[in-house]
């Protein structure tokens, strides 16, 4: 069965829609400035929504409003699956309620991790499957491959998938400072000057549904999931396995799960971080695996990396791209430090498939492909 996305709704640090973001990006632009958002911090490059640090909900609730309005669809939805997750859900609000010594009183039970999928379930009226994957990077990319499942195995026809995060939070920033992380500039992806990532907030949604279920209703189509792969490298808690082996798995599985070659691959949009170790294993992956060498990007440079959303806001980007045939740079890489095909700048291309790839702490790997839509084409799944 064919699923198509028929809704995007994206918040980043670059705009507060995705088509803002998307010209944004387009252009080269970047939403990372030097931030000092708390006091006993030192400043550090971050990409904020606004001036103050922000809180899941509105973040989340806005980009659900915005994928369903881009859908054509009203609430409520009694039959819309959701498969919405976050890495660090409301860590902020708890750090806050413990700062601030009300531990004891805080509504806790509103601020579980799997709430961030039961406030979109309520906010569109859904009593269908409700699903709160948490894989930490690879949080979005796992939302879209179970909201894929489930349209496929007959749950529902329609499911809304995504991830949010408000990263920006003491401890987050604390944390990934004390692992020696965070980037002192910027976020350059795969340059040889990279020096680490920088965190950034946002939200993205998308609408699955069955082709067929979206061409009854005349529904725009951004592109077609073909298929993911999802594996972990039982190796170490945040350090991925040299061998490559687990990444190497999810790639295969992806492309044989979407009948796909690795030379039919036109675009990857790369988990890209900046950081020292990702960007060197990724890139050994990628020449390893796709030898026609396909266009290569990472965007956060410009949105910075929104953690357990960054799989789901390169899965936009990738749906973008197929839709209006045009690959975004990688913003932020000026001298590259690998062999591969990367955009520079923004290139209009005729492009058939996109993978997005995520790599999260504890060795999870997520790939998912997607494919330009033609009702013309005969191998729509």
């Amino acid at each position: 069965m064919a699923v198509v996305v028929t809704g995007i709704g994206l918040v980043s640090a670059l705009g507060k829609t995705a088509q803002s973001t998307w010209q944004r990006i387009l252009a080269g632009e970047s939403a990372i400035a030097l931030r000092q958002p708390f006091p006993a911090l030192l400043p550090r490059p971050l990409a904020m929504v606004a001036k103050a640090p922000q809180q899941l909900n509105p973040l989340l609730l806005n980009a659900v409003t915005a994928a369903i309005q881009d859908a054509g669809l009203q609430a409520p939805l009694p039959t819309c699956g959701v498969v919405i997750g976050s890495s660090r859900a409301y860590q902020g609000q708890w750090e806050q309620w413990m700062r601030a010594g009300t531990a004891g009183a805080f509504p806790w039970l509103g601020s579980l991790p799997s709430m961030v999928a039961a406030q979109a379930a309520q906010q569109i009226g859904s009593q269908g499957q409700v699903l709160a994957p948490m894989a930490a990077c690879a949080t979005g990319l796992w939302a879209i491959a179970q909201g894929v499942d489930l349209i496929r195995q007959g749950y529902c026809q329609r499911v809304m998938v995504g991830a949010a995060e408000a990263a920006v939070t003491p401890m987050t920033l604390a944390g990934f400072e004390q692992m020696r992380a965070m980037a002192h500039s910027g976020c350059y992806p795969f340059d040889a000057q990279r020096n680490g990532l920088v965190v950034g907030e946002g939200a993205a949604i998308l609408v699955l549904e069955a082709a067929a279920l979206a061409q009854q209703r005349s529904a725009r189509i951004y592109g077609q999931v073909l298929g993911a792969g999802l594996t972990a490298d039982a190796y170490h808690l945040s350090a991925p396995d040299p061998s490559g082996t687990g990444g190497m798995t999810a790639i295969r599985q992806c492309l044989e799960r979407s009948q796909l070659r690795a030379d039919q691959v036109g675009f990857i949009h790369a988990h890209g971080t900046g950081t020292q170790l990702n960007d060197a294993y990724e890139s050994a992956l990628i020449q390893r695996c796709f030898p026609a060498f396909p266009w290569v990007s990472s965007t956060k440079g410009a949105t910075g990396h929104t953690l357990g959303a960054s799989g789901a806001v390169g899965a936009v980007m990738c749906l973008l791209a197929l839709h209006h045939q045009m690959v975004p740079p990688c913003v932020g890489l000026s001298q590259p430090a690998f062999p591969l095909n990367f955009v520079r700048h923004r290139l209009e291309v005729a492009l058939e498939t996109a993978l997005c790839f995520s790599f999260g702490f504890g060795g999870q790997n997520a790939v998912v492909a997607f494919k330009r839509w033609d009702d013309g084409l005969p191998n729509q799944g």
